[in-house]
């Protein structure tokens, strides 16, 4: 079933249909128009007919409904007057309102539906969904039934029918909670589920079933020591309160998490095959050869490796081989023979081991989080992290994943899925012995029969068969390398006027002139060179250069930018070059290639481009378009930001876009291809413009998804200058270097960067280094709780931005002093400046940096008692992190309303939104986590839980203690507090 299948039997109101609601306030609808019901006791009349499903009710119920033991003396009078009004109410409808046998009846149907009723429909679908093993569909199920509530059932409804309605009704909708998030958990949702069962534990203390829920999500959160204070805080409280002890399934539970019971991590028994949902299912493969052949030994054994995923470990299989001898097209074509096999997607990545810059594991697996439809705000820093993270949405799924390319085992591992029914293929030019369990393939080149039907099926046996012998010349002049076979059958293919006798001279002539090659990359070469010589001549000037640019892929629009060819025209040349098997496209728009045609590509670029600077002039078109695209996309988020202004003007204008959605669409598809960029400008001496896309693009390093790559550009710039002496690019390579490691939480190195930045700055006269480095100063003086320094350095900042006439990054300056002013109990003051920057904002019609005022300004108003006017800025400029796809600063805005609502004395809500920053991870690294750790122990202290606050409060001191940071007193003292307890 469908999603719109589940809509329909939900809130939605078609046409006159008449609709009454009881799961929250009683109302009756006709179509978009609510009808009027009257005083209170009508709408509990109303009510008592709804909820008995057209049963008849007596009038003497439905007196005692209403009014109990104390009824007027005319209540049957009254009834009958209720009753009229209701009918005049229902208009056209009133026949549904029947008097029989003394009392009265309510007969809904289809033209009179009942939210009560349509919740216990969906909860039905649901149940038997999930006995039937379709998890997704029963949990999308059970949303559609709890979204039927509106508030409080029956609110503001009187009578003791009402009351004992509005208990039933509410246990009911915890019931369904508990099903749901029992549901959550058992698909991989453990670490999202905290927060809301942090929540409802605090609303609901004495209900085991949450507590029992609770403890499983943070056991498989890693949070192990929280989750048996969750045990020890429960049974105290049923100790002091009931006089009992725990459930059993509660102790067992515990007990199995002091044994680390692996039966305890996440798993599934759900047939995915069988299931409905929607749920994301990655089809990344490419698509497999028309005219593959042969290698039918090694594609039966490794599809019976790959059929071993009905076991109980996961199939691991890694093929070696030369480059060209066809791993990725065996892989490839095994994986699409197989993907019936894993019904729940297959994800695929060229690891790019054979290049001088193999992908990052944590760049592959956020991109694969994603895939499997993880929001760029849920994905967690670090490779371990996402690791984890990984292995716990693929566990109890069926996926298979294709690893192509690989430098070596250390880059595998932690791509591995991990758990049984899932599979990986792995592809690399080395022998993966060090990779455990996996089953090794090592593939050499073709038997000439193999070859000689390879390149039959290419070419046509109308012209092989009678040319066999010098056919099998071909092959073996190919070397036998299916890479090499394909090209040249494809050279022979686009030339019909050829022989094969003449193809197999060409190519003997190439390897003699390549003799003192190896004999592999000598029949690869020797083939390349037969290919790239019968190109034409804006063919073969544009596969030499698109082999200069580096990164992953290329986009058409950059590829036309490298070129200097419009769009249309880059596309026509592109698209012949895949024609001729030179060239691959990855997706449409996008191409790239493989390795040693990359490699090759280089070469005849350095050996053959006329004139002599067309390589370095292609290379700075590249980089140029790069530079001026991502200043309109800088534009869009940080609009009048003077920034832009003193980055060097790139000659050409790049893409423009419509809204900001649209640019950050485009920032984020090509950070790969930006920071690669970036690193090649670096190790070219490019270091102006190098620098300057560093921070045109420094969105990137805040979103949390490319942050390591972008710390690493940015130390590579700043690297090159200092080795160049230059001090402009180093300074500003530097100050994104200080964001990133301030990002990071790692002060120290932070402050060291901005310090050196700010010399750097002063030396080359540039007043972007000489204003940002003060502010990135103030701020890291903020962290470390030196509250005068940090004034003064905000104060310089403040001013430098003010010479520069710089008003958004003045009001950003004015934002972080007020947080110096909300440390050192300025109240009055911090609210003002939050309030200047807020007005400079609303005058630019900034969006992004809107948000990070108003952040400012919900701390500010929080920290000086006004928490209502504080939270609503902050729920708003969450939302607009949320949507700019800042997902640490919409962490670290969690963590501020967390601290809202602790000071207003809401310590649920508190623990809720503090669970969401640690879920979402924050800005300042490990150091603001801990901060978030301690604001979650006093919330679960205020609530009672007094085990898990100590859990909490521990891990914070066993971050802060090893930083030195003045905060470990605090943990300390509020840990002999909760001992007290």
């Amino acid at each position: 079933m469908g999603a719109g299948d589940q809509e329909q039997v939900g809130t939605e109101r078609r046409g006159n249909q008449l609709h009454f609601t009881v799961l929250g306030p009683v109302r009756a609808w006709r179509g978009d128009q609510q009808l009027t019901m009257g005083s209170p006791q009508q709408k509990a009349l109303l009510a008592a007919l709804l909820l008995p499903g057209g049963r008849t009710c007596t009038a003497e119920e439905l007196i005692d409904a209403i009014w109990g033991e104390d009824p007027p003396e005319r209540a049957k009078a009254a009834l009958r007057t209720y009753a009229s009004r209701i009918r005049k109410a229902l208009g056209s409808a009133a026949g549904i309102l029947v008097s029989e046998s003394g009392g009265y009846a309510v007969r809904t149907g289809p033209e009179a539906t009942l939210d009560a009723e349509q919740a216990h429909e969906l909860a039905v679908r649901a149940e038997k969904a999930a006995s039937a093993g379709d998890r997704e569909a029963a949990r999308e199920l059970y949303r559609s039934a709890l979204a039927q509530w509106a508030g409080e059932p029956l609110a503001h409804v009187p009578g003791p029918y009402a009351e004992h309605q509005r208990v039933r009704l509410g246990e009911w909708r915890l019931g369904l909670l508990e099903l749901r998030l029992d549901l959550d958990l058992q698909v991989g949702g453990h670490a999202e589920a905290v927060s809301e069962l942090t929540a409802l534990t605090a609303a609901h203390p004495l209900r085991e079933r949450l507590r029992e829920l609770l403890m499983l999500a943070l056991y498989r959160s890693g949070r192990q020591a929280e989750a048996l204070a969750v045990y020890a805080d429960t049974r105290k409280l049923l100790a002091d309160e009931l006089g009992v002890d725990p459930r059993t399934e509660l102790s067992e539970l515990q007990q199995r998490i002091l044994e680390a019971d692996d039966e305890l991590a996440y798993q599934s028994t759900e047939d995915p095959s069988a299931s409905g949902a929607e749920a994301t299912r990655p089809a990344q493969l490419p698509a497999t050869v028309a005219d593959f052949t042969g290698r039918a030994s090694f594609v039966a054994e490794l599809g019976d490796e790959l059929a071993q995923t009905d076991g109980t470990v996961m199939a691991v299989s890694a093929v070696a081989g030369i480059g060209g001898v066809g791993k990725t097209t065996l892989a490839i074509h095994v994986a699409h023979a197989a993907a019936d096999r894993f019904p729940d997607g297959q994800l695929y990545v060229d690891l790019q081991g054979a290049g001088a810059a193999p992908v990052d594991p944590e760049t592959v697996l956020g991109s694969f989080l994603r895939a499997l439809g993880v929001a760029d705000s849920a994905i967690p820093s670090g490779t371990e992290e996402r690791s984890a993270l990984f292995r716990s949405l693929l566990a109890g799924r069926r996926v298979l994943t294709l690893l192509d390319n690989a430098r070596d085992a250390a880059q595998v591992r932690p791509l591995l899925p991990g758990t049984s029914g899932c599979a990986a293929l792995v592809t690399s030019r080395a022998r993966m012995v060090d990779l455990a369990g996996a089953h090794l393939v090592d593939l050499d080149v073709m038997n000439p029969e193999e070859a000689l039907a390879l390149f039959t099926r290419i070419v046509g046996a109308e012209r092989v068969l009678p040319e066999r012998e010098a056919a099998m010349d071909v092959v073996a002049a190919c070397g036998f390398l299916p890479l090499a076979i394909r090209i040249a059958a494809a050279r022979l293919s686009a030339r019909r006027t050829w022989t094969v006798s003449a193809l197999a001279a060409k190519l003997g002539d190439e390897r003699r002139r390549l003799d003192e090659l190896q004999v592999g990359d000598q029949a690869v070469k020797a083939t390349f060179e037969l290919g790239y010589g019968q190109l034409d001549s804006e063919q073969a000037r544009a596969f030499r250069l698109l082999g200069l640019a580096e990164g992953p892929d290329i986009s058409l629009d950059a590829a036309a930018a490298l070129l200097d060819r419009a769009p249309e025209e880059s596309e026509d040349l592109l698209e012949s070059l895949v024609d001729t098997s030179l060239l691959e496209s990855a997706a449409p728009g996008r191409y790239r290639f493989h390795d040693l045609v990359r490699l090759f590509a280089r070469a005849c670029a350095e050996r053959d481009e006329q004139p002599g600077g067309e390589c370095e002039a292609a290379r700075a078109r590249l980089l140029d378009f790069c530079l001026a695209t991502a200043r309109h996309v800088f534009a869009w988020d940080h609009p009048r930001d003077r920034t832009v202004d003193h980055l060097g003007p790139p000659v050409g204008e790049g893409l423009a876009f419509p809204g900001q959605e649209s640019a950050l669409e485009w920032l984020f598809t090509e950070g790969e291809c930006l920071m690669a960029a970036i690193g090649q400008a670096a190790s070219l001496g490019a270091l102006r413009p190098a620098a300057d896309l560093l921070v045109a693009t420094k969105d990137l390093a805040d979103s949390g998804v490319h942050s390591l790559r972008y710390e690493r550009a940015a130390a590579a710039v700043r690297e090159a200058a200092e080795r160049a002496h230059e001090a402009l690019p180093g300074a500003r390579a530097g100050i994104m270097l200080t964001h990133a490691h301030a990002l990071g939480g790692r002060f120290p190195q932070a402050e060291a960067e901005a310090v050196r930045a700010l010399d750097l700055g002063r030396s080359a006269g540039d007043p972007l280094s000489c204003s940002y480095a003060p502010n990135d100063l103030g701020i890291l003086a903020t962290y470390l709780g030196r509250h005068e320094e940090a004034e003064s350095h905000l104060e310089a900042a403040i001013l430098a931005f003010r010479t520069d006439e710089n008003r958004p990054s003045e009001a950003s300056a004015l934002c972080n002093l007020s947080r110096v002013h909300t440390a050192l109990g300025r109240h009055d003051s911090a609210v003002e400046l939050a309030m200047q920057g807020v007005a400079v904002y609303e005058e630019m019609g900034s969006t992004l940096r809107m948000a990070n005022a108003l952040y400012t300004l919900g701390s500010a108003l929080s920290a000086a008692g006004r928490s209502e006017e504080g939270l609503r800025h902050l729920t708003e400029a969450r939302e607009i992190f949320h949507v700019s796809r800042q997902s640490r600063w919409e962490g670290v805005t969690h963590f501020r309303i967390a601290e809202a609502h602790l000071l207003s004395g809401d310590a649920a809500r508190a623990a809720e939104h503090a669970e969401q920053a640690i879920a979402l991870r924050v800005i300042g690294g490990e150091w603001r986590k801990a901060t978030v750790l301690v604001v979650l122990g006093k919330a679960l202290a205020r609530l009672g839980q007094a085990r898990r606050a100590r859990a909490c409060l521990e891990e914070a001191l066993a971050i802060f203690e090893p930083l030195g940071s003045p905060e470990s007193a605090e943990v300390r003292e509020l840990l002999t507090q909760v001992a007290e307890r």
